[in-house]
């Protein structure tokens, strides 16, 4: 019996193997799909709704895909519709997700190895931009075990208060752990129906919310460098410090505009005093980073707002993170190569470093690729539904940076429409840069170089 068993493991890590070699890319594609029709399965199954009942198709699926992408967006109410199971499915779908594609795969060739080798070692790299091999398969327990940490650490400051609120130990517990994973992966899903709209100027619930979902979107480097350093910022890593001071700033700057929007209406920040402003404000514009919980119904807000949104979602968190967009770390070299143009300088620099001329073209094609996707979907919604622009856009972006914000047309859609978001979570989690590195053949290589020519910009 050992032998079958051995040898159908042999053929299954030579699959692996063999598919990492020829494209890692495709490999961690086709992984991360077979998760998701996976947790389609188990949401298709009765004991996964409230009622009993099979869930349709492309209920069951357009969750999994949600889950699985740590998006948020939802056809059904999530707390009202799905069983304690299919909570729990959904829960375990967001921390596998939350881990990355390409962690994924490296984890799925070492359950079969029992060890770690060196195709899953580059797959893992990919992912969490780690450059010394010998150090990912510590990389990979670092990043569970801290990633479980700091979600058990949220469970438990979110416990007393919630038990406060419901008086029910199992029930507060329940919700406390599955707001801290779905905080932390920047899933934005809510066990209750009623979500976190009673706790709109609650400082205890939703400053560790908050929290959580800023060092989520950071990124496993950022975070495994601040843990290495924490007091010598020094010694932190030009990408540590570009992705911090970036996502610092815009979070600054979005709560100063979405308080400006949103001061004076009535059904959003109006009724709120200063404090529950300030913290309204803070985790409006925190939210867009990728968490996707929301405290006000984002139906109500300014069309100004919805535009900021639409901004701050675009851009999303950090590179290796549980956020989507094109990370923060692609507007911060943009923003510097404007500046070192505006400034006549021919190298672009931060915090002492030059970049290289090949990381601000990757920046470029992530951005157009990313616009591209964003305008061809908001294209097929106009033309599928009646709905504004405006709406369409922020429902798009929405999906496509995994952020999970609507402004509550995600369960109007038709068929057709909501499988578009799904594809549209799917590349946004697997990212723009990883599918078409999964599609392309080859690396083009050329021996002769053509002779220079500027043409006209501007």
């Amino acid at each position: 019996m050992a032998r079958p068993v051995a040898g159908l493991a042999d053929r299954w890590r030579g699959y692996v193997d063999h598919a990492a070699r020829q494209s890692p890319a495709r490999l961690a594609l086709s992984v991360f799909a077979v998760v998701i029709l996976g947790f389609t399965a188990l949401l298709a199954m009765p004991w996964a709704t409230a009622t009993g009942t099979r869930a349709p198709l492309v209920d069951a699926f357009f969750t999994a895909t949600s889950a699985a992408t740590v998006t948020g967006l939802t056809v059904v109410p999530t707390g009202a519709y799905w069983s304690t199971w299919g909570l729990v499915a959904i829960l375990v779908a967001i921390k596998v997700g939350g881990l990355g594609v390409m962690t994924l795969a490296s984890l799925l060739g070492a359950a079969v190895s029992r060890r770690i080798g060196l195709t899953q070692r580059l797959l893992v790299s990919s992912e969490t931009k780690s450059t010394r091999l010998g150090e990912v398969g510590s990389l990979v327990r670092t990043v569970i075990l801290t990633s479980t940490a700091l979600e058990v650490v949220g469970a438990l400051v979110l416990l007393p208060r919630l038990y406060q609120y419901d008086h029910h130990w199992g029930r507060a517990a329940w919700h406390s752990l599955f707001y801290a994973v779905s905080a932390f992966n920047n899933a934005g899903f809510v066990p209750t129906e009623e979500g976190l709209t009673p706790f709109v100027s609650d400082w205890w619930v939703l400053l560790p919310i908050i929290v959580g979902v800023f060092i989520g979107s950071l990124g496993f480097p950022v975070v495994l460098d601040l843990l290495r350093h924490p007091r010598e910022p020094r010694r932190w890593s030009l990408h540590t410090k570009l992705t911090v001071t970036t996502s610092l700033a815009l979070a600054a700057v979005g709560a100063l505009l979405v308080a400006a929007f949103e001061w004076t209406n009535p059904k959003t920040f109006q009724p709120l005093d200063g404090a529950g402003t300030a913290l309204a404000s803070l985790f409006a514009a925190v939210m867009p980073r990728s968490g996707g919980f929301s405290t006000v119904q984002i139906g109500d807000m300014h069309q100004g707002t919805w535009l900021l949104t639409d901004a701050l979602m675009f851009v999303g968190g950090g590179s290796a993170s549980t956020a989507g967009g094109i990370k923060v770390t692609t507007l911060a070299v943009m923003l510097l190569a404007i500046l070192a143009e505006a400034r006549g300088d021919k190298d672009v620099e931060a915090f002492g470093r030059r970049i290289p001329q090949e990381t601000l073209k990757v920046a470029i094609a992530v951005s157009l690729i990313a616009a591209t996707i964003v305008l061809t979907a908001s294209l097929l919604l106009l033309a599928m539904t009646r709905l504004s622009l405006d709406q369409v856009l922020l429902e798009v972006i929405s999906a496509f940076a995994t952020c999970g914000l609507s402004t509550g047309i995600t369960p109007t859609l038709p068929t057709p429409a909501r499988y578009v978001l799904a594809v549209l979570m799917f590349v946004g989690r697997t990212g723009t840069m990883t599918l078409a590195a999964a599609l392309a053949l080859r690396n083009r290589r050329r021996v002769i170089r053509l002779p220079e020519e500027r043409p006209i910009i501007g």
